[in-house]
């Protein structure tokens, strides 16, 4: 039985698999971890361009910048 267990714990075929897993288990969490610091931000970007293309009449000058003014 330890003869067993010593063949196994010696063994290398699944190194490489391991590796691969690590390696993009931490990937997928460095994506969501910038996904959670971007997410604010893109979502008040959105929301601030929301507004603009509500407030906008197309009939009238839809390049207007007085929005933009009102904005800064």
């Amino acid at each position: 039985m330890t003869q067993q267990i010593k063949s196994f714990v010696d063994s290398e075929c699944g190194a490489v698999t391991v590796d691969w897993v690590v390696l993009t288990a931490a990937l997928v969490g460095l994506g969501l971890a910038v996904m959670a610091v971007v997410s604010g931000g893109v979502e008040d970007l959105s929301g601030n361009i929301s507004t603009t293309l509500t407030q906008t009449d197309p009939l009238r000058d839809p390049f207007n910048n007085d929005l933009q003014r009102d904005a800064d």
